[in-house]
């Protein structure tokens, strides 16, 4: 007798998941290329022969990548709440490790885990790819408030590359206004996040006092706490991690709405790229920071990670950057 492990709508996810798997999803990894794979209710990446990450999909607040492992295999984002290590500040349970969703979506809250929050519920995976060069999981998920009301739909779209130079993914999500009007409101509450490993933060926790911290810098040549609320192309977050130097890079593609967007990055280790909270990051803003996708259209968001060693210029991550808008007009 099979189980299932999560209902949408009557949509048994655990029959869905062994169809996929039976269909030819990859069960074994490759030493070489990207490898995707089921494995306890989860998707493991493994880029040559490495774990990279896995995607958690079941029973959550919405999906996200978990752990995050940088090109020394070391750990880039916080564990908790998902596990809990020494040394960890038990703050803002809903930022998970890496994830994309917003605090203002037709009023409802999808970046908390409040009584009142909405949850972005996976429905289906559309693809799950592995490769020489690359992967990708491809998965439809639904918007869906505290009382069971599906406002719309959010297709993510997450590429990983087997580069030699650092490690690379591309995070898209599509937003599908396929239910109604979709409002995306004014506030910093989002959008295409991270949170770091402890010792990477500017600001340290009182585990870390007197050790070396990380620092943030702007494409625009804005440090450190002065990154909040700016706008620039990308923003890069680096900092030590079991002694060693390492950052992610964050990149904004052209082709998104405000481009460039602004960032909601913290001293504590929250790391987004936000390009609705207008009003919020500067408060003499004349516009607003909504937005609305009508019913029956959609509307895309693209984003690169760059997970390196050493700091922005030893990393050369404003060349990297320059490669990725090369790699948009081809």
């Amino acid at each position: 007798m099979s189980h299932c492990y999560t209902h949408f709508r009557g949509f048994c996810f655990a029959a869905a998941m062994a169809a996929f798997v039976s269909a030819g999803a990859a069960t074994t990894f490759a030493a070489d290329g990207v490898s995707i794979a089921e494995k306890d209710g989860k998707l493991r990446v493994e880029i040559n022969g490495e774990l990279f990450t896995e995607y958690h999909y079941q029973d959550v607040s919405r999906p996200f990548l978990y752990p995050v492992l940088g090109p020394s295999g070391v750990a880039m984002t916080r564990n908790w709440p998902i596990k809990t290590v020494p040394g960890e500040d038990h703050d803002h349970p809903h930022q998970k490790s890496l994830w994309w969703a917003h605090g203002a979506i037709n009023g409802v809250d999808f970046w908390s885990e409040t009584a009142k929050a909405g949850r972005t519920v996976h429905d289906k995976f559309l693809a799950v790819t592995s490769g020489p060069d690359t992967g990708v999981i491809k998965s439809l998920n639904k918007l869906v408030t505290k009382d069971g009301q599906v406002l719309g739909t959010l297709e993510f779209t997450i590429t990983f590359y087997s580069h030699k130079d650092g490690r690379t993914m591309d995070w898209e999500t599509r937003v599908l206004a396929d239910e109604g009007d979709l409002k995306f409101g004014d506030t910093k509450e989002g959008t295409m996040g991270m949170r770091l490993a402890e010792s990477m933060r500017l600001q340290p926790n009182k585990e870390n006092v007197g050790k070396p911290t990380g620092h943030i810098v702007n494409s625009e040549g804005v440090r450190d706490g002065a990154t909040w609320g700016k706008r620039a192309k990308w923003v890069d977050y680096y900092g030590p991690v079991e002694g060693q130097l390492v950052g992610v890079a964050m990149f904004d593609n052209p082709a998104n709405p405000r481009y460039p967007t602004w960032w909601h990055v913290r001293d504590y280790g929250l790391f987004a790229a936000n390009p609705f909270g207008i009003r919020e990051f500067d408060r003499n803003a004349k516009e607003t920071g909504e937005l609305t996708v009508p019913k029956g259209q959609s509307l895309d968001f693209k984003y690169r990670f760059y997970f390196h060693r050493g700091d922005e210029k030893e990393a050369k991550v404003a060349d990297h950057y320059a490669e990725y808008l090369r790699e948009g007009s081809k």
